[in-house]
Formats: structure tokens, sequence, C-alpha cells
């Protein structure tokens, strides 16, 4: 059986301010609940369709129709700042996301950066919770195998400059990816769905790269690239060197 409260706190965590209050998050979906229950965050409880009934998973769920497992999960630990400084130590090749608003591409990217072996999205203060349903449900997962960090972006980004590390940013009017030499280490620093990368976070970008339009330019031609697009094709080029 499931209780009201257990109800009432289920749907209060479809905000992010309860979300922060009590820890918790949402999984919906077989595989997501398994890989929960395989990762190293702590599973509270799980609720099964087959166990609790189609109607109250209907009114549990927060997506649009009910799925056929649910777990609530806690959120993992904020990383401190030693913690943020040894990733960097390491020279990993890390995303940075500046001003991500879409839950779907947020999950995407997610699931993006666990497919090419991206550890670690630095993501600014104002892209969307990685905890929203929306975003844990499109990450298929991943959400529990990459860690995603919200912080001062610029600083993150200017440490990494400091560190000798290059500071990748995708421009219209940036260098072919297919030109520039690419590299293991640095960060890639993608824009938001609306106004791309930022003027200050433009000043700390070190190599400027296009994803050049191969079709001919006319007015129906797309002007941009969906952003979650956008990171699979640099990401993928990035390994494929």
């Amino acid at each position: 059986m499931i209780s009201k409260n257990e109800i009432k706190l289920i749907r209060s965590l479809n905000r992010k301010k309860y979300r922060d209050e009590v820890e918790l998050f949402v999984v919906e979906g077989e595989k997501s609940v398994e890989e929960a229950h395989r990762s190293g965050f702590e599973v509270i409880k799980a609720f099964r369709i087959s166990e609790i009934g189609e109607e109250a998973m209907a009114r549990i769920t927060l997506l649009s129709s009910p799925s056929p497992a649910l777990a609530l999960v806690r959120k993992p630990a904020v990383p401190d700042v030693s913690q943020i400084a040894d990733l960097i130590a390491a020279r990993p090749l890390s995303l940075a996301l500046d001003s991500i608003r879409d839950p779907g591409n947020l999950g995407t990217i997610i699931r993006l950066a666990d497919w090419f072996g991206i550890g670690t999205i630095f993501a600014s203060e104002d892209t969307v919770d990685c905890f929203n349903p929306k975003v844990v449900q499109a990450s298929m997962g991943s959400i529990f195998r990459v860690k995603i960090i919200y912080c001062d972006l610029l600083q993150i980004v200017s440490e990494f400059r400091t560190a000798g590390m290059p500071v990748f940013g995708t421009f219209l009017d940036g260098r072919s990816i297919y030109e520039e030499n690419l590299g293991s280490s640095g960060v890639i620093v993608m824009g938001s769905e609306s106004n791309g990368i930022s003027p200050a976070m433009e000043k700390l970008v070190t190599h400027r790269l296009s994803i050049p339009r191969f079709s001919p330019a006319s007015a129906n031609a797309p002007d941009s690239l969906n952003v979650a697009i956008a990171t699979a094709i640099i990401c993928s080029e990035f390994r494929r060197r």
C-alpha cells in the first residue's frame, strides 16, 4: 500500500524547492529504477504498479503517464571546493553548460556524456535542475554515472584556463570542428538554447569551434542546431581523434 503522506511527498518533488528541502528526487521507469538500485545512490523506497495498482501509480507519477516502477532516491552530496580542484587537476575532458533551460536537452546531454566517457558536467546555477523528473527520465539512468556540479561557471572555466587547459566553445563563426586541433583534456562550453554562450563566458574561450552546415544556404535552411544534437556531434569528434 501507499500512504497519503507518501503520495503528498512524491507529488511535492515535482518542484525544486521541495527536492532541495528533503534532498530526494523521483526516478520513474523500470530501467531507471534498476539503475538506481545498482548505483551508489540511496534508494529510499520503490513502488511498482504490480504492487500498488495502476490507479495509485497514476496519482504519484510526475510524468505524463504512469510508469511500471517509481523510486524515491536520495540526492548525492554536493562536491566541496577541494573535490572540484582535484577534478580539474586530473585534466579531464569535461562539459560546461551555460544556461541550459530545457529538461529534455539536459537529460539527453547527461546521457551523451555517459556514452562518450565524459564523467563530469559543470553547470551554471541557472541551468535546469538535473533532478527535475523530466531530466532524470531523459537521462535514461545516466544521471547515476555522470557527476553534475552546479557552480559559478565563469570561475570554474577560469580555473581550467589557469591550469593550462583549453576552453572550447561553439559559435557560428568558429573554426570547423573537423579542422581544429582537439585534445583529450579541457572543457567544452555549450551555450543556452536561445542565446548561445554568454558574452562573459565567450571571453574565456580559447578555441572557437563551429559545426559547418553542408546544405546550401536558403531561406528555409536551419540557422542552428539543437544544443543536445550539437553536443553529440562535438563529443563524437573529440573522441574520434
